[in-house]
C-alpha cells in the first residue's frame, strides 16, 4: 500500500495556469475525494498522477519514490475512468484479464486474481458476457474490476458514476465504499457532485479554479467552511448568504442586513468584538431555519419576518423558498409545516450555527 504526495504541483497549459502549486497528502489507505466545480483543475490533478499529463513544477511522491518521470504503466496505480472503456468485442473475463495478459502474467494467477475480484464485485455469472449485454451499473463494476486485479498499491477513479441514473448512483457509492473497506488500498476519487464527496471520503480536498480552499473530513467542512466557496459548495440545498453589517447596541453584538436584524448568541460573540460597523457576509443552512410551530425548543432562535415564494414538498422535509425585502433564501422545514405560497409569515433562524465571513477576503470569520 502506498501514500500519495502532491508537492507544490503546478500545471500550465501554455500561458493558462491550471493548478497552482497544489500541496496535498494523502495518507496510506486513505479514502480522498478531489471536488470542486467543472474546469477547476481536480481531473487534471488525477491525469498528473496517473502520468497521463507532464508536470510543469513540483513532485508527485508515491510511497517513497518520485514518480515525475516514472512511465504510468510502472507507477503501480489504476484508474477507473467515467466512460467505461470496455472492449466490445471481448467477454467480461477477457475484459478484466487484458492488462494481467499483456504483462505476461501466468494463467492460473489471471483465473485467480478475476475470479476474486468478480465475487468481490457481485458479477461472477457475467464473465462470459459481452459488454453491450451487460446493464450500465454491471459494466461500471466490470471496469472497477479490470482495476482490482491489478492490485495496485493506489486506485484513482475519475467520476466513474456520471453516467448512471440517480438510484444506480446510490447503489454504486455505496458498493465503492464497501470495497475501499475490503481492499484497504489508497482511494483517490474525482467527482463534482458534492453528495458523493460527503457520503463516500474519509477526507475531501475542495479545489477552485486550480488553489485548493480547504482539506478536512466532510463533517468538519460541513461545520466549519474556511471561506464563502466552500460553505455555498458544501450542502444542498446551498447556504444562504446574506451582505450585512455587524452592529454594537451596548452589549449586544446585531447582525444588520437591512431587511432584518439578528442577535449574535451572547456566548458566541467572541471573534465578532471589534467588528463594530464592518462589513460581513451573514451565512445560514436551510436545515437552520425554522417554522415556528415546528422549532426546537433548545435552541437561540432569532425570528424574522418573510414571504413564502415557493415550496417544494418532499415527503421527508419542506423546502420554502422565502423572501425578506431584497433577499431570497432557502429554508428546509418539518414536513408537517401548513406553510404555503403567499403566505406571509414568521421563520426562526437557529442562532447557535451561523456562520459569518468577511466580505472583503470572503473569509470565515472564527
Amino acid at each position: 500500500m502506498a501514500s500519495v504526495t502532491f508537492q507544490n504541483i503546478v500545471k500550465k497549459f501554455g500561458d493558462l495556469t491550471i493548478i497552482k502549486d497544489l500541496n496535498i497528502q494523502v495518507e496510506d489507505k486513505e479514502f480522498l475525494v478531489l471536488v470542486g466545480p467543472s474546469g477547476c483543475g481536480k481531473t487534471t490533478a488525477l491525469r498528473l498522477l496517473a502520468g497521463l499529463e507532464e508536470i510543469t513544477d513540483g513532485q508527485i511522491i508515491i510511497g517513497n519514490r518520485v514518480v515525475n518521470d516514472v512511465a504510468p504503466k510502472d507507477r503501480d496505480i489504476a484508474m477507473v475512468f467515467q466512460s467505461y472503456a470496455l472492449y466490445p468485442h471481448l467477454s467480461v473475463y477477457d475484459n478484466m484479464a487484458f492488462g494481467l495478459k499483456l504483462r505476461k502474467t501466468p494463467k492460473e494467477e489471471i483465473k485467480r486474481r478475476v475470479s476474486e475480484a468478480a465475487e468481490t464485485l457481485g458479477i461472477t455469472d457475467l464473465l462470459q458476457r459481452k459488454p453491450r449485454q451487460l446493464s450500465g451499473g454491471q459494466r461500471q463494476r466490470v471496469a472497477v474490476g479490470r482495476a482490482i486485479v491489478r492490485e495496485p498499491k493506489v486506485f484513482l477513479f475519475d467520476e466513474p458514476l456520471s453516467n448512471l441514473d440517480a438510484k444506480l448512483r446510490v447503489q454504486m457509492r455505496a458498493e465503492i465504499s464497501k470495497l475501499h473497506q475490503r481492499l484497504q488500498t489508497t482511494f483517490i476519487y474525482v467527482t463534482h457532485d458534492q453528495t458523493e464527496a460527503m457520503t463516500m471520503a474519509t477526507r475531501i480536498a475542495v479545489i477552485n479554479k486550480g488553489d485548493l480552499q480547504q482539506l478536512d473530513t466532510p463533517q468538519m467542512l460541513y461545520d466549519h467552511p474556511a471561506n464563502l466557496f466552500v460553505a455555498g459548495f458544501i450542502g444542498s440545498p446551498a447556504m444562504n448568504f446574506f451582505p450585512a453589517k455587524i452592529i454594537k447596541e451596548g452589549d449586544k453584538m446585531i447582525v444588520d442586513t437591512e431587511d432584518f436584524k439578528v442577535q449574535i448568541p451572547p456566548a458566541l460573540t467572541g471573534p465578532y468584538q471589534g467588528m463594530d460597523g464592518k462589513r460581513v457576509i451573514f451565512g445560514i443552512r436551510p436545515e437552520n431555519i425554522h417554522d415556528p410551530e415546528f422549532a426546537p425548543t433548545n435552541i437561540s432562535g432569532e425570528k424574522i419576518n418573510v414571504k413564502v415564494d415557493v415550496t417544494e414538498l418532499m415527503g421527508n422535509e419542506t423546502l420554502l423558498y422565502l423572501v425578506s425585502g431584497k433577499n431570497t433564501f432557502v429554508g428546509r422545514v418539518d414536513p408537517r409545516s401548513h406553510l404555503r405560497v403567499g403566505h406571509s409569515t414568521q421563520v426562526i433562524l437557529d442562532m447557535d450555527k451561523f456562520h459569518i465571513f468577511d466580505a472583503e477576503t470572503e473569509k470565515a470569520v472564527r
